[in-house]
């Protein structure tokens, strides 16, 4: 017997997700099918399955699970939410939304707490959790030489690795070896090579943790990449980071920054829908 589990791919600056609705499924193994929907040759591909269901607390208007394509669960995914969020505001009966999607805006509850987003036309704004154990300059030893690796969790763990010659760094090698480092374990680490091209623009390419692989973007790694630039060059006026990822598309992250503290963090970018499908099982 075949189970039809119907799908929405969406894409956001180059990451892509498969969108399922929890309440139809609730007796498929989401680890399960997060590794055969999202792979490649045999699935759909993607890099990420996001569950949206009904939430538990009227706080919000969906909750979202994100599954990576090897099955592991994150915590948080902010180009995945940023996919969700648009997904439901066009689908308001689905969830019987709030009043406030009047002004365009979903509140999405996620396991790294709780999301607020933006939706104008095809663009999506979405306001992260506080970061948190920021480092900086964590001196991390690969093969007799010591890199200066920082750090911060942006809704998941982020290492941060300044470069020249973005476009020759060695992203699944280099990445896989700091991703796996003792220095981050036991949770393991995404890793976001950045290159500064001016004061307020970088490009980065990250090594997703859960992908297993570099991606073309990541909004979290943008987040920390954005925020840990910040920092280090002292840029910090009103225009937003203008972040050019692997994909060719510019994400934008907005943070009102304090002592080594961050807040009102946004992450702004294009979504789009790119098709609907059935999957079976």
């Amino acid at each position: 017997m075949f189970k039809e589990i119907k799908f929405t791919k969406m894409v956001a600056s180059g990451n892509d997700f498969i969108l399922v609705l929890a309440h139809e499924y609730f007796d498929v193994s989401f680890k399960t099918l997060a590794r055969k929907i999202c792979d490649r040759k045999f699935g759909v591909g993607a890099d990420g399955l996001l569950i949206v269901h009904r939430p538990r607390k009227h706080a919000a208007d969906v909750q979202m699970r994100i599954f990576n394509s090897d099955g592991s669960e994150a915590r948080m995914c902010g180009n995945g939410a940023r996919c969700a969020a648009f997904w439901a505001s066009i689908k308001p009966l689905a969830w019987k939304l709030h009043s406030r999607m009047i002004n365009n805006e979903v509140v999405m509850s996620t396991k790294a707490g709780m999301i607020r987003a933006e939706i104008q036309a095809d663009v999506v704004k979405v306001r992260l959790t506080d970061p948190k154990h920021l480092k900086l300059d964590i001196p991390v030893k690969l093969h007799g030489r010591t890199l200066r690796v920082n750090f911060v969790n942006t809704g998941v763990p982020h290492a941060v690795v300044f470069v020249s010659g973005l476009d020759d760094i060695d992203v699944d090698t280099l990445g896989r070896q700091i991703r796996m480092h003792p220095k981050f374990q036991p949770e393991g680490t995404n890793v976001d090579f950045v290159e500064v091209t001016g004061e307020k623009d970088i490009r980065v390419r990250t090594y997703e943790r859960g992908v297993e692989g570099e991606t073309l973007a990541c909004g979290t790694g943008s987040v920390a990449s954005a925020l840990i630039t910040g920092l280090k060059i002292k840029s910090m006026g009103a225009r937003p980071f203008a972040v050019h990822t692997r994909s060719g598309e510019i994400i934008k992250v907005y943070f009102t920054p304090g002592k080594n503290t961050f807040r009102d963090v946004w992450l702004e970018g294009k979504v789009r829908i790119v098709y609907k499908g059935v999957y079976y099982v």
